[in-house]
Order: C-alpha cells, then structure tokens, then sequence
C-alpha cells in the first residue's frame, strides 16, 4: 500500500523544488520528509530524486510518480470533502494582471481547488490600476497587483520581490539598433515608465514601437525580434534572452508583487485563497531563460 502523507510531502517538494521548503508547507522536520521520501523510493523502488545544485529535481520516475500522487492525493482531499459540512464553498472573484496570470494562476488554483472543491473562483484579468478601482468599488474580493509605494494604495501586503529586467528574443539582436526598437505597456504603467527613464539617463535614443497593457501581445513582439522590452523575473518566457548590464543596459528598479483585499465583502473561503496565493508565490521557482 502506498502512504497518501508521503505522497502529499512528495507532491510538495516536487512543487516547491526543496526538501525544506516542502517540510514547512507539510508541518514536519526536514528529517522527517528525508525519511519519508527514503521509504517512499523504497516502496516504489527506484529512484525520485537527483540533487542540482541547491534543489532537488525529479528524476524519469519522479516525474511519473508525480501525476498518480496528485491524483491520489486529490481524492483523497476530494472524498474527505464530501463528508465534511464544514468545507469551505462559496465564491471568491480574483483579480490579476495578464502579465502574472500564465506563470502564477496554474499552481494558485490547482493548490486551492483540491484543498476546496466546492468553492467557485471568478477570475479577472485587468492592468493593476483597473483592479485597484474594483476593489475600493467590492467589485473583486482579492488581487494580485504589483505594487508601487508612491501611488499610496492602501492595505497592501507586500508578497514578493524580483528583478525588472530587460529582455530581447534570444533568436535576434535587436538591441544592437539604433534607434532601440521597444515594445511596452500602456502610458501609466511604471514598467514602461522606468524603462523610458533609464534609457534616458543613458541618453540612448529609442523608439516606442509597439504598445499594449496585453502582455502577451508585448511577449510576441519580443519573440518575433521586433523589439525589446522589461519583465520581471518570473515572467520571463522560453524563446527570450536577458539584456545586462554587461550589454550596455541599465539596472532597472525591482518589481514588487502585493495583494489588495476588499473588506466589503470579506469571507473564510477568501481568507482560504489569500493563503494559497501568498504560500504560491514565496515557493514559486524562476524560470531559466536562453543563455
């Protein structure tokens, strides 16, 4: 028989790339987990984990392990679910800006939903002063914004930091033009604004080619060598290289990622998706962009 506790530490540190981390989220000691995942290779027989560096990655049969423990796991909490009268449900509206939606919105949900089947999450997907608005209004329960301290927005929980940084398709070389062919959000934002300004420090002529508050449509200018553009480091995307100062490209300020709250309507199933969010996003690993 296979252990549903070690297949949910299994599942943890598969999701959080680190035995300790993984020990935190499951409440146990990081020997405990070493333990656990030491009869867990014994009970499968062969090997889960390989060390790179300071993380621990799957190995071949990690990897296949990975998609029958989340299954187990998930009816396991599902089936549990179904007897307890207590089960959060209800509705939770979330709102994210596009630019956080593809790398953060897939590990938030699937975390929250199999610890809270029954609960409903409507998602918006708006530029971060648009969700501002519609949480002052109890439009949105909850979002995800990034977070500038001198537009003096209130009851905002600082929730992660990470490099603004300058990225060109790895494919082209767009950053040895003249004038810089750039592609960037809308007018107000402050990632556009602080590209602008270093460029100008520089006194380096540029050009604004393509604007969007869409960051896919930005990325796809980006991959298709028409200009560069910033993002911040978990947002990086296969097919983009970064631009250092190495290159000839200013330090740009951090991006700061905070969570708004609406206290018009606040509620158990929302306090339940603010912890998810907040575990997600201090576990989330970096994407490695093209050398």
């Amino acid at each position: 028989m296979l252990d549903l506790d070690q297949l949910r530490t299994f599942v943890s540190i598969a999701e959080s790339g680190s035995f300790t981390k993984a020990a935190d989220n499951v409440n146990k000691t990081q020997s405990a987990v070493s333990m656990q995942m030491r009869r867990l290779e014994e009970r499968i027989g062969k090997p889960l984990f390989v060390r790179v560096g300071r993380q621990s990655r799957l190995t071949e049969h990690g990897e296949r392990l990975l998609h029958y423990a989340r299954r187990l796991v998930q009816l396991n909490d599902e089936t549990l679910a179904a007897f307890d009268d207590t089960e959060l449900a209800g509705l939770v509206r979330l709102g994210t800006p596009d630019d956080y939606a593809d790398r953060f919105l897939p590990e938030i949900l699937a975390r929250f939903s199999r610890s809270n089947p029954k609960a409903e999450v409507s998602v918006v997907c708006a530029p971060t002063p648009n969700l501002a608005d519609m949480i002052s209004e109890g439009e949105l329960d909850v979002a995800i914004i990034t977070h500038v301290q001198k537009k003096g927005r209130k009851h905002v929980d600082l929730v992660r930091r990470e490099p603004l940084l300058w990225v060109v398709s790895a494919r082209h070389a767009v950053e040895n033009e003249s004038p810089l062919p750039l592609a960037l959000g809308r007018a107000t934002c402050d990632w556009r604004k602080a590209a602008i300004n270093a460029l100008g420090d520089q006194m380096r002529e540029h050009r604004l080619l393509y604007s969007s508050w869409n960051s896919t449509a930005v990325g796809a200018a980006v991959l298709a060598g028409l200009a560069i553009s910033v993002l911040p480091e978990s947002a990086l995307r296969s097919g983009m290289r970064v631009l250092t100062e190495a290159d000839g490209f200013p330090k740009l300020p951090d991006c700061e990622i905070g969570i708004m709250r609406s206290w018009h309507n606040s509620s158990r199933v929302t306090d339940a998706l603010v912890e998810h969010i907040v575990s997600s996003l201090d576990n989330l690993s970096v994407p490695q962009a093209a050398e």
